[in-house]
């Protein structure tokens, strides 16, 4: 099985990058998001206790959505593994990451970040917001917060990966072909 924690800043190419991987090989695509809100849509016991606090303003607690998580991998224990979007983002989650993993009988392969420099960043943004209608795509102020946001944040988790000998870098500038073939070797290598 082959676990990836797929990360970079805003504007990095995390999606379609997610997207490729998935179908080059058959991982089952966790994207932290996209579980919050199924949960809350079929008002799942967790997605009414999440919504809970959404509606409240506060963050959902990590033990919630740890156990969304799992429900995702248990149910889906048959694909080749998992490509995780959006999570962990502390170390705390990090931690019980790797132990629901290890509940499951297997790891985290490797923490890859797609490395743009902030410029390109910032470019592919506003372009995106041109045609995604989001707000935080289309103001260069709230853009280069984000980008300021996601390196505080996601440094420990670099270090976290570092002292397992499971973070990756990789080149994300470049063409979509380009950073997939690069993104391809590195898991090829796994």
């Amino acid at each position: 099985m082959k676990n990836i924690v797929l990360f970079g800043p805003p504007g990095a190419g995390k999606g379609t990058q997610a997207e490729i991987i998935k179908n080059s090989y058959n991982l089952f695509h966790i994207s932290t998001g996209d579980v919050f809100r199924n949960n809350i849509k079929n008002n799942t016991p967790l997605g009414i206790l999440a919504k809970g606090y959404m509606d409240k303003g506060e963050l959902v607690p990590d033990d919630v959505t740890i156990e969304m998580l799992n429900n995702e991998v248990v149910c889906n224990l048959d694909s080749n593994g998992f490509i995780f979007d959006g999570f962990p983002r502390t170390t705390s989650q990090a931690i019980a990451l790797d132990k629901l993993m290890d509940l499951n009988n297997t790891i985290i392969s490797a923490m890859i970040a797609l490395e743009v420099e902030d410029e390109t960043l910032i470019s592919r943004l506003v372009k995106r917001g041109k045609t995604s209608g989001r707000s935080d795509d289309s103001d260069e102020s709230i853009i280069k917060n984000r980008i300021s946001e996601y390196y505080k944040k996601t440094s420990i988790l670099k270090e976290y990966y570092q002292q397992k000998d499971r973070y990756y870098g990789i080149n994300g500038e470049g063409q979509v072909n380009d950073i997939s073939f690069r993104l391809k070797e590195l898991i090829d290598s796994l």
